[in-house]
C-alpha cells in the first residue's frame, strides 16, 4: 500500500486546529460504514464529518473505536438537526450524539441549516456556546449560513462560528459566501464538493487541466478547493480514491487554472435547489 500523505491543519479563530481535507460519512452506517471508515483513517484521514440526520454517529463512535488512534489525534464533527433548534433540545441533542458516539467531546459542531422560518436558530447557537463553554465541544459552527444569518448570530451572542459548511463545487463556487467567510475568519467547508460526481467529471475545461497536470478530474477540484482556502469533505468507499484524494497536496494550480475553474460557476448552480433563505430541513 502506497504510504499515505499527511494531511495539514488549517489554523480556526478559537485556536484549535482542523485538517484541511476531512471524510464525508453521509450514507456509511453500520458494519459496512465502520469498515470503510476504518480504511480512510488507516490511510491517514484524521477527520470524520458526520450529523445527527445521518443517523450513523454511532458506527463513527465505534470506528474510532476500532481504529487504536489517541482521540486526541482525531477530529470528530457532528450537527444539531432543524427539529431540535429550541434551546432545551438543542442541550439534550448535543448530549445524545456524545452517548451514541461514546465520546466525551466533540471537535467540532454544527447547526445544519438555519431554517430561518422557524427563527430557533439563535436558540440553538446559544446552546452550542453553552455545551462549548462546558467542555462537550471543542469548536462550534454552522452549515449553510448565509452572511444575514451569521451576521444575526453575531449580533444576539457576540459569538462568531469558527467553520460554514456549505454547499461549494465548481458549478457553484461560493465566491460571494467565501468573501463574507473569510472577512470574519470563518474557514470555508465544502459538502458534496465533487459535485456528487455528475457532469462535472465530464466537463471540458476541468478534463483539459487534468490532462495538463496528469492528475484526475477529482483531484484537480479538491486542489482547486484547497486554493481558494476552503476544506473539502469528499466521501470515498475506495482505497484508490481515499489515497488520491490526499494527493492533493502533492501539486499545485496555476493562477491561470484557478481561474478557469471559477469562470464554470452558475447562478443556478446549487445541486437540488437548497437555497437556505427559504430551504428548511428538519
Amino acid at each position: 500500500m502506497t504510504e499515505h500523505i499527511k494531511i495539514p491543519n488549517l489554523q480556526l479563530h478559537d485556536g484549535h486546529q482542523i485538517p484541511a481535507l476531512g471524510f464525508g460519512t453521509y450514507t456509511l452506517k453500520a458494519s459496512e460504514g465502520v469498515e470503510v471508515m476504518l480504511r480512510a483513517l488507516g490511510h491517514g484521514y484524521r477527520m470524520l464529518d458526520s450529523a445527527f440526520n445521518y443517523e450513523n454517529e454511532g458506527a463513527v463512535g465505534e470506528a474510532v473505536r476500532q481504529s487504536g488512534l489517541a482521540r486526541e489525534e482525531l477530529f470528530i464533527t457532528s450537527k444539531l438537526p432543524g427539529r431540535h433548534h429550541a434551546y432545551d433540545e438543542a442541550r439534550q441533542t448535543i448530549q445524545e450524539s456524545l452517548y451514541r458516539m461514546q465520546l466525551d467531546y466533540l471537535d467540532l459542531y454544527l447547526i445544519h441549516w438555519p431554517n430561518p422560518k422557524q427563527g430557533l436558530y439563535v436558540e440553538a447557537w446559544q446552546a452550542l456556546i453553552d455545551a462549548q463553554n462546558e467542555g462537550l465541544i471543542k469548536s462550534i459552527g454552522v452549515s449553510n449560513f448565509l452572511p444575514e444569518h451569521i451576521d444575526t448570530l453575531q449580533r444576539e451572542t457576540g459569538v462568531l462560528p469558527v467553520i460554514n459548511q456549505i454547499e461549494l463545487h465548481p458549478y457553484f463556487n461560493q465566491s460571494k459566501q467565501r468573501e463574507y467567510d473569510q472577512s470574519k475568519q470563518i474557514l470555508t467547508m465544502a459538502w458534496s464538493p465533487l459535485g456528487r460526481g455528475s457532469e462535472v467529471n465530464e466537463n471540458e475545461t476541468l478534463k483539459k487541466i487534468a490532462q495538463e497536470l496528469d492528475y484526475s478530474v477529482q483531484q484537480v477540484i479538491l486542489r482547486w478547493q484547497h486554493q481558494l482556502g476552503v476544506i473539502p469533505i469528499p466521501k470515498s468507499s475506495s482505497d484508490k480514491n481515499q489515497l488520491a484524494n490526499q494527493q492533493i497536496f502533492d501539486f499545485s494550480l496555476s493562477d491561470q487554472q484557478m481561474q478557469q475553474i471559477n469562470q464554470l460557476t452558475r447562478s443556478d448552480g446549487r445541486l437540488a435547489d437548497q437555497d437556505p433563505a427559504v430551504y428548511e430541513e428538519f
